[in-house]
């Protein structure tokens, strides 16, 4: 399996007919969704590829532009399974291989394994865990992914403020993890991220956006924050 592509080229899902689904014996919700997945060039894509969801790509299309996963980077992916930014991070860096990279994906669920990464069945909010993903790296790391989310709510601000706490707590953790130089890429939602911890990761990193990569659906309130250059802890 290799994730390298043309930059920006993401599929098209031209040519191949809408399919559709009825609704027999199930709820609407459930028939809209199976539609849309079945009706999504994403999911064909990485269906094809043998990627473990369409996510992967939002990760491809951000590394095309940010130029993330280098070769030989030790990287965190942090809330992993089902595995697709860890299937696309070890083929990046090229895990796994002489003079390749280190990814250590963490969760809390058990995950199939991921071809030239370390899969870590703990929690990352543990105070040891920081020590013993350093270990696992060999080192500090290069990128902390995150791309967790609260289960949804329904209620705008109550979901909004569940996948805040969650970055706050990747940001914490990438701060104890990070290597001066490095970078933090995490999902928040529309509206970007709280100020106070907006301010926090101006003073952290030397560049701090908001993108929304193209694989992420237009009805999705998520975006991600992606910052670069960790200042390595000094005062700012």
């Amino acid at each position: 399996m290799s994730t390298r592509r043309g930059r920006g080229k993401g599929p098209s899902g031209r040519g191949t007919p809408a399919v559709r689904v009825r609704g027999r014996g199930r709820k609407t919700s459930s028939t809209r969704w199976l539609q849309r997945q079945l009706n999504d060039p994403y999911v064909r894509e990485a269906q094809r590829l043998g990627l473990r969801s369409r996510a992967a790509f939002k990760l491809l299309e951000l590394d095309d532009r940010f130029r993330l996963l280098k070769p030989g980077a030790r990287v965190v992916d942090l809330g992993a399974a089902p595995g697709g930014w860890t299937q696309v991070a070890a083929d990046r860096v090229r895990a796994g291989g002489a003079g390749g990279g280190r990814v250590i994906a963490v969760d809390l669920q058990e995950m199939d394994p991921v071809a030239g990464a370390d899969c870590l069945q703990i929690d990352f909010l543990d105070p040891d865990a920081p020590a013993a993903i350093r270990a696992a790296l060999d080192g500090p790391a290069d990128l902390v992914l995150s791309d967790m989310a609260a289960s949804s709510t329904g209620h705008a601000a109550t979901d909004h403020l569940r996948i805040m706490a969650l970055c706050e707590a990747a940001l914490d953790f990438a701060e104890e993890v990070l290597a001066p130089g490095g970078a933090f890429v995490a999902k928040v939602l529309r509206g970007g991220t709280e100020r106070d911890m907006l301010a926090r990761m101006k003073r952290s990193f030397a560049s701090v956006r908001h993108v929304k990569p193209p694989a992420s659906r237009a009805d999705s309130a998520e975006i991600y924050v992606v910052a670069l250059g960790f200042r390595g802890g000094a005062e700012v």
